[in-house]
This record gives structure tokens, sequence and C-alpha cells, in this order.
């Protein structure tokens, strides 16, 4: 026999789904073709367009996995994911939104690799692009993970189940709408973030009675330290604060992120997007304080990718008003989840088809039927790693998104701020430097932070292009001289 808190559990539950399929069933009714699956009709508010693209930025990680390196690591970590991410994430969109949007808008781009054919004109440049952007399904991995967690913890079902029942749910209702269900489900999904994320977070204070700074010295010296000199992490400037930055700007070059500028109706809208996304996506941060309190509570835990399921657990299983709390704020964390769960999947199957599919067989025509084939495809991908995860979710993910991001820097940040033509080998090469170097670090040279591997590729990559744009513009300039001087050679 079921408690009432189990029935409000499964009634809540009920809920959730009801809702989730309304909003999809509206969004399929605008869905008509491959473009609208992708990007929309171009007929979203940017508000809507700023909740959805800050609940696809904060998602699983933020609010599930994230803080296990706060619980680990302490105030350096912190600093890492919640001030030099943020100013991160700001700084990209400022910088790239306007230019982004403009190059969209005048080739009608609706993926990455398709914008960046049409910036550098290279087929086999964008081929590359639409390969290495299937790194995502990292991302797609530590969502299954976290997901199927929170939800084995609330039904009493496996992981494995849980995990299917996931992705069937993921599944159903974006093929249904495309980007308009991701749209307006990540509108609902993003609410209920804000509010939990503002709850947990006054909820907790508690642990900081006796001041912030004293609070964590309880722990130890290092834990409190900016620079936490017993972490293999975060360390010291470049770690905690230099990579995080850089890391997190690069990230915004990622299909389901940037590509959410698309959706806007014209640049009038850009400065609403930009608020709306920084806005909601600082307050979404304060689900890291969960590290802290887990910590201080002296909660134990198996893993680290257990840190806020434990804790949850642990401060509200006990009392009837607390199972009933602990409910809405586990199927929150789910939403929190399929948030970017969605929007990867809508992202990665409009860019198999409108950059393999459609360039080389030509089946525009079925390319709606095509993407929602494709869809199924990446994440049953997904599961299968999924199935038997590696041990710390968040850092095998962050291998191959970091790969991701650090290729994609320069031929995206260069493609938007500079407005002539850019040889292609030096935008070729720069983001094979940026890839390679990362993965390099990472694997072979033992770099254990992805974020500080990545960072050194990027600015590697950057230094390559800058200094090969200097010497082929002084080339250019110079070359009537140096023609001359040929001429009087022979």
């Amino acid at each position: 026999m079921l408690s009432a808190p189990e029935y409000f559990t499964y009634g809540l539950m009920f809920l959730y789904v009801i809702a989730v399929f309304w909003l999809s069933w509206i969004g399929m009714r605008r869905t008509r073709d491959i473009q609208s699956f992708s990007i929309g009709n171009k007929d979203m508010s940017p508000y809507v367009v700023g909740m959805t693209l800050a609940a696809s930025i904060a998602s699983t990680s933020t609010f599930v996995i994230n803080p296990g390196f706060i619980y680990v690591h302490g105030l350096s970590a912190y600093i890492h994911y919640g001030v030099a991410a943020p100013l991160g994430i700001l700084c990209a969109f400022c910088l790239l939104t306007r230019g982004f949007l403009r190059v969209g808008e005048d080739n009608k781009a609706a993926t990455i690799p398709e914008w960046i054919y049409h910036r550098y004109q290279s087929r086999g440049f964008s081929l590359f692009f639409t390969f290495i952007n299937l790194l995502s399904v990292t991302f797609v991995v530590l969502i299954l993970v976290g997901c199927s967690t929170l939800m084995a913890s609330l039904f009493p079902i496996s992981e494995q189940t849980a995990m299917v029942v996931v992705l069937l749910f993921v599944f159903s209702y974006v093929m249904m709408g495309g980007t308009y269900a991701h749209a307006y489900t990540n509108t609902l999904q993003g609410l209920m973030m804000l509010g939990i994320a503002g709850f947990l977070f006054i909820y907790g204070l508690k642990y900081f009675d006796g001041g912030i700074t004293p609070a964590l010295q309880s722990i130890g010296d290092e834990y409190a330290s900016m620079f936490n000199a017993d972490s293999d992490l975060y360390f010291g400037f470049f770690s905690v604060f230099l990579s995080g930055f850089i890391i997190t700007f690069a990230l915004m070059l990622q299909p389901h992120i940037l590509t959410k500028v698309l959706y806007l109706r014209s640049d009038r809208d850009i400065g609403k997007f930009i608020f709306t996304t920084v806005a909601v996506g600082t307050c979404f941060t304060l689900m890291l304080s969960l590290g802290f309190y887990a910590r201080l509570a002296g909660v134990e835990v198996a893993s680290q990718d257990a840190v806020v399921s434990t804790y949850l657990l642990h401060e509200f299983s006990g009392s009837v008003w607390g199972q009933y709390a602990l409910a809405l704020i586990m199927i929150t964390l789910l939403a929190a989840g399929m948030s970017t769960l969605d929007g990867i999947l809508v992202s990665l199957s409009a860019i198999v088809v409108k950059d393999i599919v459609i360039p080389i067989y030509s089946h525009a025509d079925k390319g709606l039927l095509w993407s929602r084939i494709v869809l199924v495809l990446i994440g049953v991908a997904g599961a299968v790693i999924a199935w038997n995860p590696p041990p710390l979710i968040g850092l095998f993910a962050q291998k191959g998104v970091y790969g991701l991001a650090a290729a994609s820097l320069v031929p995206i940040l260069f493609g938007v701020l500079i407005r002539g033509v850019i040889p292609l080998w030096i935008v070729a090469t720069a983001a094979g430097i940026g890839l390679f170097t990362h993965l390099y670090l990472n694997l072979i040279q033992g770099i254990a932070n992805p974020a500080v591997s990545a960072s050194y590729a990027i600015l590697l990559s950057a230094a390559f292009a800058l200094s090969s744009l200097g010497i082929n513009w002084l080339y250019a300039r110079n070359r009537p001289l140096l023609k001359a001087i040929e001429i009087i050679s022979d």
C-alpha cells in the first residue's frame, strides 16, 4: 500500500508528464519541416529563448553533478563553476550574438556546421564540424546517468530501467515538436528550476550560521581557500579562474547552445535575450551551494556524482512534509536534466540531417523524417555508454565536450569578429590544434582537469590563428614589393 507522500509523488510526476506532452503537442502544430524542427519559425519571444537557453546551460551539470566537485574540492571549485563560468557565458554572448545572428540570417543557417559552411565556403570543413559535434554524445551520457540516479532514488526501479524511461519520455515529446517542444518545455522546466534553486539555497543557509569562511574552515584551511593546494583539479589561478572563464566562453559555441541565437526574430531581441539568459543562469548557480551544505552536514556519499541525491535524502526523507518537498525537488532535478537532453538531441539530429543527409543524398523532402530517425540513433548510442558509466561522469563528459569547444573557438569567434575573407587553412589548422592538443594533454600527458587542458589548447589555437593571420596580412600588403624584388633578382 502506497503512503500519502508516495501518492503525491506519482501524482506530481503524472501532472508533469501531461504538461510536457501538452506543450509538445502545441509545438508539433508549429513544426512543418526540418527548418522549423531545427530553429523554429522566428516567432518566439526573446524571453522564452533566454529561459530556454539558461535551462539548457544549467541542466544536470549544475543541478546534479557539479555540486559534487564543490563537495570534494571546496571554495576553489565553487569559484571555477560559480564565478568564472558565468563571466565566460556573459562575455561570449555579448561578443558573439549579433555577428552570429547576422551571418545565420543572411544564409538561412540552422546548424553550426551549416553556419561554418556559409562562412568559409567549404563543405569538407563543414563535415569536419559535423562529426566533431558528435562529441556532444558524452554530455548525453552525463545527463542520462544523472537522471537515472535521481529517478531510481525517487521510484522503486533500477537505474537502468530509469534510464530507459527517461529516454523514451524525452524521445516522445522531442520527436513531436522539435525546437518548439524543446523551447516550451524548457520554459516550464526553467521556472521549476528557478523555484527549487532558490528554496534549496535558502534552506541550507543554516549551515553558514557562524559565517561562510569559518564554516568552510571547519572542514579544512585548503577547503576554504580560493586555490586549494590539496586538489588535483583546482589548485592555482589558471586552473580555478582562467580555465573556467576560457572553457565556459568556448562552451557557448556548442550546437545546442549557440544555435539558440538563430531562434531570435532580429537583433532588436538580443538585449532581452542576453539579460534573461544571464539573470536566470546566475540564479541557477545557487544550486552549487549544495556541495558545501552536504559537506557541512557530514553527509557521506558512495560517489561524488551522488552528492546531491544523497544530501536531499538526508535533509528531507525524515519527515512527512519533507517527503512531499523531496518529491517536488527530485522531479524538478529530473526536469533540469531533460531541459538539456532534449536540446542536444534536437541539435545533433538536425546537424546530421542538414549537414550529412541532405548535402550528400539530397533528401530534403524527407528531412523531418530523417531527423527523427537520427534522434533515436543518437539516444541509443548515449544509452549504450551510460549503461555501465565510467567513474566521475562529470570529468568523462568534459573530456569530449571540451574538445568540441576547443576546436570551435577560432572558426566561430574569428568568423564573427572578422568581416573579411579568412583563409580556410588557418581556421582549419587552428581547429585541429584545439581538438588534438586538448586530447593529447588530457589523455596522454595526464592533465587531470579537462578545463585546463582545453584552455591550453584554445590559447595555442588562437595564438596560431592570430600569428598566421598577421603573417598573411603582411605578405598580402607587401606582395608588390616582393614581386618587384623577385623581378630584379631575375
